[in-house]
């Protein structure tokens, strides 16, 4: 917060001077702050000759590091499916864990989970944190918040990892706000800061214009959400050896705010993006939401998953779910086709670590075919029925 002394204040007026935000006004000799337009940026105090200006702050909370130690990731399953995140997690986990030579620990949740606490094991971990208790069967935000932030008070790791879908974008912050720390949502990127040892968190900023690299140097856990498919899992190795640590928490203490009522499944008959090796996206040049079955029989003749640009997704052509992009999913197909789609940076986030791309589009400009490996100029509508009839054929 910022005031004014009003008993060493003398109305010269050259904080007025100073300040960038017209913040300041002269009212009867006396200099008055609009709390609104400040920001704090402290022109006025220093222009002040008459240390008339103050500018309070909070201290900051220092905490002991070397009390925390080890990196932690929390696994997500369901129906006792693990996450492909979640073994990508543990690949880049072990890579941090080693150059900081300590522990990886797991973090499993659910009920009746026999035997996959050793295949985390098997795919890098060196301990498994385990809750096995029919409160934990199905997610929800409360419950599984209240179970990770007991671990992490009584055993203090140093970082928190956990993929950024849909369950861990919901539940997380509220663990990030309980230990008091930080929270990098969306990373790309992981790495470990050379003189401090601590975790670097790069993500995607100004709607994707830029790459921003964040610390969290005050606070304990550093705590990111990492996207799906930008990390490399490790190879399963089923000679390594770990410890499993089985605790409990009594749920019974905490009031439930909500009650789990059902799971719905998307009913389609397309693998899931973000599992899929071959992937067709539709965007803005489809121009009605009945042109996606055009898509979705170019994917299914493919044996792939249909994909979609924001503009899609936003004109209710298309389920959110199949969303590319960078608010969307980020996918690492083998083949990606880009239909229609004129490849804004947002998009490009999501699909250009793909390993082949072929993007149709009529406009010989678009920004897809800078990424494009094949960039097909022409019109969608005559290509895709011509290119669906030419595959059937050939896989007749």
């Amino acid at each position: 917060m910022i005031e004014v002394i009003f008993e060493k204040c003398v109305g010269c007026g050259k904080c007025l001077k100073a300040c960038a935000y017209d913040a300041i006004t002269v009212v009867d000799k006396l200099a008055v702050i609009d709390i609104d337009k400040c920001v704090l940026c402290g022109a006025c105090v220093q222009a002040c000759p008459f240390d008339a200006i103050l500018i309070r702050k909070k201290s900051v909370q220092h905490i002991n590091k070397s009390e925390y130690d080890g990196i932690w990731v929390f696994v997500e399953q369901r129906e006792g499916v693990i996450a492909g995140v979640s073994y990508e997690l543990l690949g880049k986990g072990r890579e941090l864990a080693d150059q900081l030579s300590c522990e990886l620990s797991a973090v499993l949740f659910g009920n009746e989970l026999n035997g996959m606490a050793e295949e985390l094991i098997f795919y890098g971990a060196d301990q498994v944190f385990v809750i096995d208790d029919p409160a934990l069967k199905n997610f929800r935000d409360e419950r599984y918040s209240e179970a990770l932030v007991y671990l992490a008070q009584k055993y203090r790791p140093a970082i928190i990892l956990t993929g950024a879908t849909v369950i861990g974008r919901s539940f997380i912050p509220r663990v990030a706000i309980k230990l008091n720390t930080g929270l990098t949502a969306d990373c790309t990127g992981l790495s470990i800061e050379e003189e401090t040892g601590n975790l670097m968190q790069t993500r995607p900023a100004f709607g994707g214009n830029i790459m921003a690299t964040i610390l969290t140097a005050n606070h304990r856990p550093q705590m990111a959400t990492v996207r799906h498919k930008v990390m490399n899992p490790l190879a399963r190795d089923d000679s390594r050896m770990g410890t499993i640590i089985r605790e409990e928490y009594n749920f019974e203490l905490e009031e439930d705010q909500t009650r789990y009522i059902s799971f719905e499944k998307e009913k389609t008959n397309l693998i899931n993006i973000t599992d899929a090796n071959v992937i067709v996206s539709g965007g803005r040049g489809i121009k009605d939401a009945k042109n996606f079955v055009m898509i979705e029989e170019l994917a299914e003749a493919l044996d792939g998953a249909m994909g979609a640009s924001r503009a899609a997704v936003d004109s209710d052509w298309i389920a959110y779910s199949h969303q590319v992009g960078q608010t969307g999913k980020t996918v690492k197909p083998s083949i990606y086709i880009a239909v229609g789609i004129s490849g804004a940076i947002q998009h490009l986030a999501g699909m250009s670590s793909a390993d082949y791309i072929v993007a149709i589009n009529k406009d010989p400009d678009a920004p897809i075919f800078k990424v494009a490996d094949l960039g097909i100029v022409g019109d969608l509508f005559e290509l895709v029925p011509k290119l669906i009839k030419r595959i059937k054929e050939v896989r007749a």
